[in-house]
């Protein structure tokens, strides 16, 4: 009687487990696709080439089962001038998302990184401008609990820039 109890009790634990549950990648052709998107997408300003900007920026947006990008709210990044690029290439990608099936709206958590491809022969002006840069820089950053929900994390994606000779 022991033994049927200890079983019927695992079985029940057992049916109830869940694994995580397996998603089809949310932007619609895969996460290739999502990088290259954002790669073309993400237009680095001259002032920021010029200021030899760099740094991460992460995202937190909510989509709707149409694709559709209903709020973008930044939870941390290195310089708050990083951000306007990065939310205009996110505002663009409407229509895009995939959502999980019975879900009205879900959530996605989204990193950034922005940098410049270094030249062949790296020069002392080059190393003054990134350390001015990195000494003037404004972060955003969160000073309260951040709610996360049920919200998904997707890979970083990487945006190198090239420096104007």
């Amino acid at each position: 009687m022991k033994k049927l109890f200890i079983i019927a009790l695992i079985l029940t634990f057992a049916a109830r487990a869940m694994a995580q549950q397996e998603l089809a990648f949310p932007f619609q052709g895969g996460k290739q696709i999502m990088m290259q998107y954002f790669k073309d997408n993400v237009t680095i300003p001259a002032e920021l080439v010029k200021q030899k900007a760099n740094g991460v920026a992460v995202f937190k947006f909510t989509a709707d089962q149409q694709g559709n990008i209903q709020k973008i709210i930044v939870y941390y990044a290195d310089d708050v001038s990083l951000t306007p690029p990065i939310i205009e290439a996110l505002k663009k990608s409407a229509h895009k998302w995939v959502i999980p099936d019975k879900e009205k709206v879900h959530d996605f958590i989204l990193p950034f990184t922005i940098k410049f491809n270094p030249p062949a022969m790296e020069t002392v002006a080059l190393d003054k401008s990134t350390y001015t840069y990195y000494s003037k820089r404004q972060p955003v950053m969160a000073f309260n609990q951040i709610p996360i929900d049920m919200a998904t994390l997707l890979p970083a994606v990487v945006i190198n820039y090239d420096l104007n000779p």
